[in-house]
């Protein structure tokens, strides 16, 4: 008999209504004779709230000094509400059903608390009472270390709780309800001839998450594709017992018959570029840049290097997340002396589009078309990078919605 682990996010799980709502999902699932797993998130602005208390935003815990497994402990309490409301619910339409926290599965993880990873799942008691016919309702986005403390997964975790679990198990699929039908070639909301897709491989997806589709969390992409757990997304207003072939796969591109040369257009407007004038343009300036960065956990993405007018002498761009540029700005400014550049400047008011496909491996003449394409409409390109199956360029934040359009028609997007 198939095993199945359905996922339901937080605007799923708003409020009582949706809660019934999903237990009629997974009833209809169990009448068709499924082993069924429920990943929950929190209620919808629940997260939120815990979070601000442990920031200080009540006074009794004003004056108290961080704590990050305690904070661990407050946050992961808005799943366990919702496993405990959706297993009673289930319970009372006479489906067989309870609740799991992440210690009692359980989920293993390290000790990084407030972003901690899966070492492992031991999916034993789990697959049991699977089998005996009882729906497993599952505390997503929290999990236990070695040494029993509660322990989180970081925003979006519930998605890679859903697929860790999918993994564990050996489930048929991971379906993933969202607020959304599925995956689309773009932002419907930006582009309205943007089309949903039957498929998307796994690298595609995983692209698409990191570089600003907000449909699957980049971690649980990542874990999809390590352990061959075929991933649907699919709405979650679907009637019950009528998902059928709705949503999107995300899947091995050795399943996709039909690969396109590209799949869709992402964007991210959290985004800013520092730019370093007058660095010494010898070994271990980038090193000693880029490292420091490291060491503080700032990200960089997008990097360019160029010669300056003065001989010896290079100018650098380089992206990072909009809420790092204050730190790494500083982090940078601190490393003058020591490196000796000439002067460095932020700019926040950038986003970043990118186009992204498997077929770009097999096909030339992509970055043509998107060059072409952003030209025509007058968007200047700042900086570019690329990889097998992406292309990403830099650009003014006012023409983001403009640069969208042109490449989802360049590529023919519209017409899927």
């Amino acid at each position: 008999m198939s095993r199945l682990v359905m996922k339901f996010g937080g605007t799923s799980v708003a409020d009582l209504d949706r809660i019934r709502r999903v237990a009629a999902l997974v009833a209809a699932e169990t009448a068709a004779g499924r082993r069924v797993a429920v990943v929950v998130s929190a209620m919808a602005g629940k997260t939120n709230e815990l979070v601000a208390w442990t920031d200080g935003a009540g006074e009794a815990i004003a004056d108290l000094p961080v704590s990050d497994d305690e904070y661990d402990t407050v946050v992961a309490s808005g799943e366990q509400v919702t496993a405990g409301l959706l297993a009673m619910t289930l319970r009372n339409m006479g489906v067989s059903a309870r609740s799991w926290m992440g210690w009692q599965i359980p989920i293993i993880t390290d000790e990084a608390h407030g972003r901690a990873r899966i070492d492992e799942i031991p999916g034993e008691a789990l697959g049991a009472a699977l089998d005996g016919g009882e729906v497993a309702v599952i505390a997503g986005f929290q999990g236990v270390t070695r040494d029993g403390r509660i322990s989180t997964l970081g925003r979006g975790g519930s998605d890679t709780t859903a697929v860790a679990i999918a993994a564990a198990i050996k489930a048929n699929c991971c379906d993933i309800y969202t607020d959304v039908d599925g995956v689309y070639t773009t932002d419907p909301r930006i582009e309205s001839k943007a089309r949903r897709l039957a498929r998307i491989s796994y690298e595609e997806m995983l692209e698409m998450a990191s570089l600003g589709a907000k449909v699957l969390h980049t971690r649980s992409v990542e874990m999809a594709m390590a352990h061959g757990v075929p991933v649907r997304v699919l709405s979650s207003f679907v009637e019950p017992g009528q998902a059928g072939e709705m949503g999107t796969i995300v899947c091995d591109e050795e399943e996709i018959v039909e690969k396109r040369i590209v799949s869709g257009v992402a964007f991210s407007r959290d985004e800013a570029k520092i730019s370093l004038f007058g660095l010494p343009d010898h070994p271990g300036v980038s090193s000693e840049i880029f490292g420091r960065l490291a060491d503080a956990n700032v990200n960089v993405d997008m990097i360019v290097q160029s010669h300056a007018h003065r001989e010896g002498a290079a100018n650098m761009e380089f992206t990072v997340g909009k809420r790092d540029s204050a730190r790494a700005l500083e982090i940078v400014r601190g490393a003058k002396d020591v490196i000796g550049f000439d002067d460095v400047a932020v700019n926040d008011d950038v986003a970043k589009v990118s186009v992204i496909g498997v077929g770009m491996r097999s096909h030339a003449g992509v970055a043509k078309t998107m060059f072409g394409a952003l030209a025509e409409k007058g968007v200047n390109i700042q900086v570019i990078s690329t990889s097998e199956i992406k292309i990403s360029v830099l650009i003014d934040s006012a023409y983001t919605e403009l640069a969208v359009r042109a490449l989802h028609a360049a590529y023919g997007l519209d017409q899927l």
